[in-house]
């Protein structure tokens, strides 16, 4: 997803779109486009698409990559493995990439990732597939170099590590109802709370990641 002040693009994602054009925003300012994280042409595609609406974009979140789910190696097939692989690691790196001509346009660019926590060194808690694992390991990679690359640029890379959370619906009562106490499990809206704290920092102020304790 990427995000301007003001404007938010949504890939495929036409139901928020309407979720977000029904909370009284303005519908010319929520837009959604198709993107295959896989396929290089249509991350160019997006990208270029965004770029006819917007002469820059604030934001960029990667948070497409697919999931895929097994403690053994044999239980996904070639193409999951392959599917997993491309969406989580090229997929990140192609649409920072395509992207990020837009942002050295905006002053205040950022570029946020939705890693896990099974990008990090030695974690082993999650019963992800190796092959997710292997995707956001690669991701931890690229958002680390580049965090240090595009600094004297002004565009801060922000990777967010979280353990498994509960995933409530934003327009659900259990969005504003859910426990958040230290016995409780991380939740979506924590997250997004992390992320809004990230990119409200003065310039100057480069949070790199954030790590989670897992309950």
């Amino acid at each position: 997803m990427a995000l301007e002040r003001h404007r938010v693009v949504i890939t495929a994602a036409e139901r928020v779109r309407d979720e977000i054009r029904a909370q009284a925003h303005d519908a010319d300012r929520v837009h959604d486009y198709a993107c295959d994280l896989t396929d290089p042409a249509s991350v160019r595609e997006f990208a270029a698409a965004v770029a006819a609406r917007t002469d820059h974009v604030d934001v960029l979140v990667n948070n497409g990559s697919r999931y895929q789910h097994g403690t053994d190696l044999l239980s996904a097939s070639d193409e999951d493995v392959v599917d997993t692989l491309a969406s989580g690691a090229t997929g990140t790196v192609l649409a920072t990439k395509a992207f990020l001509p837009l942002l050295l346009k905006s002053a205040k660019p950022d570029v946020v990732t939705m890693v896990s926590g099974c990008g990090e060194a030695g974690h082993d808690r999650s019963d992800a597939h190796d092959a997710f694992y292997a995707a956001k390991s690669a991701q931890a990679g690229s958002t680390e170099i580049l965090s240090r690359r595009l600094r004297d640029r002004g565009v801060r890379v922000i990777s967010l590590y979280p353990p498994d959370f509960d995933n409530h619906d934003p327009l659900s009562e259990a969005w504003e109802a859910a426990p958040r106490t230290a016995k409780d499990p991380l939740t979506a809206q924590s997250l997004v709370d992390c992320v809004f704290f990230a990119i409200g920092r003065p310039r100057d102020c480069f949070i790199k990641s954030f790590h989670f304790e897992q309950v």
